[in-house]
């Protein structure tokens, strides 16, 4: 991708509330752009970099055995009454009416859609477990919104649903989660810690979530200082010792980067989904639940992973695999972009005549991009390029005949 023809403006300072780093920088860096309270444009840069998450999370989903589908935002009345969320749920719905005079809810969860999917093809035991995944729209009626794309009204989010005929296989499948979330987040270049957590409007038996440890965060987590035990001031209230081992507890600041529910049948008995067991009895199916925000996820990497001069994104969700900038007006940058490219790079070409040397090596530590390759006369003189590592300071001279070898690929590079 050729700078100059980029859908980016990089703006020198961020908006006036912005008090998180993440919704400084995204803004800044063109990432994303407000259409009001906690309504984000996803821009070229940062749909980029959102897709690489998506990506992350539908491969660890699907190596679970999930089964990807797609709910529609648009929920009839009726099914949120069966199970008594039309006016309990919190934060409450955006409720609409259609031509007809038939209410909707716009979905900010989806479990009554799911169950009611399910109850309609379950018959025995033999049918399950049942996995199944969506990544898709959310709508939230935020009271309040903050922080970016850390606190929103509409985004969208991954939901995974699982059923099963006993209590038994569902917490192993639940355990099963947890690691793959641990998976995920190592692989946004994130170190979560799993907390205890209440279940809040989405109800169950067990609740957990992965919290980010950040001082911009909105959550307080209390966390043992010898064991591994970690819990949410709600779920630790007023408690100062961990009862696992007798240590003091710590008070840290952090954002929740995903939740996990074990539901029981909180809803397939509000809904009859029930299926026939091995004894021939009819039963409520047995039901989790785990959800990451994608933009909240995409917030919190920038929140763990920035300097003074911007964004540093790990290699794995970056919008590219490198920056390439050109300083010397020369054709054998051209042909290195093309080179590049052919190799299945993915490449930021900053091609902009029109920029000093200094505005794109500043606008370049703010995008974030993992590698910087720099063309110049001096460079060109040695048949090299300069490279260096956005989390390093030190740069390096390779040579052009060695950069384009087609041995010469991501991993060496990054």
């Amino acid at each position: 991708m050729k700078q100059s023809r980029l859908f980016a403006k990089i703006k020198k300072n961020p908006p006036k509330e912005a008090q998180s780093v993440s919704h400084q920088l995204l803004v800044r860096a063109d990432f994303i752009d407000q259409m009001a309270s906690g309504v984000y444009n996803l821009l070229p840069l940062g749909l980029r970099v959102h897709k690489k998450i998506e990506k992350i999370i539908r491969e660890e989903m699907t190596a679970l055995g999930g089964e990807e589908v797609f709910l529609q935002s648009l929920i009839p009345k009726t099914l949120w009454t069966e199970t008594g969320r039309w006016t309990k749920i919190d934060p409450p719905l955006f409720k609409l009416k259609d031509r007809h005079k038939a209410e909707f809810g716009l979905g900010s969860t989806h479990e009554e859609v799911i169950t009611h999917l399910v109850r309609q093809r379950l018959k025995s035991y033999k049918d399950l477990p049942i996995y199944l995944f969506q990544i898709q729209d959310k709508f939230r009626n935020e009271m309040r919104s903050t922080g970016g794309l850390l606190r929103v009204r509409e985004f969208v989010m991954k939901d995974l649903y699982s059923f099963h005929a006993s209590e038994k296989d569902a917490v192993r499948f639940y355990q099963q989660v947890k690691k793959s979330y641990f998976r995920i987040f190592k692989r946004c270049g994130l170190k979560p810690v799993c907390v205890e957590a209440d279940s809040g409007t989405i109800g169950g038996e067990l609740s957990h979530e992965f919290m980010v440890l950040s001082p911009t965060g909105e959550d307080k987590i209390l966390i043992c200082q010898k064991c591994d035990c970690a819990g949410n001031v709600e779920r630790f209230k007023n408690r100062k010792f961990c009862l696992k081992c007798g240590a003091p507890l710590k008070q840290a600041t952090s954002i929740e980067s995903g939740h996990a529910f074990y539901l029981g049948t909180k809803y397939s008995k509000a809904m009859g989904a029930n299926f026939v067991d091995k004894n021939g009895q009819s039963r409520p199916v047995i039901m989790g639940c785990y959800g990451i925000g994608v933009g909240r996820l995409m917030a919190t990497i920038v929140e763990a992973n920035h300097d003074e001069k911007g964004i540093v994104w790990p290699q794995e969700v970056a919008p590219f695999d490198l920056h390439l900038l050109d300083l010397s007006g020369s054709r054998e940058t051209e042909r290195i972009y093309q080179s590049l490219e052919k190799k299945g790079l993915e490449v930021l070409y900053d091609d902009r005549p029109d920029k000093s040397a200094g505005e794109k090596f500043a606008e370049a530590d703010l995008i974030g991009i993992p590698v910087r390759v720099v063309v110049s006369p001096r460079t060109l003189k040695q048949k090299a390029v300069e490279i260096k590592r956005r989390n390093r300071k030190k740069t390096k001279l390779i040579k052009i005949s060695d950069l384009l070898k087609p041995s010469f690929g991501k991993l060496k590079l990054c």
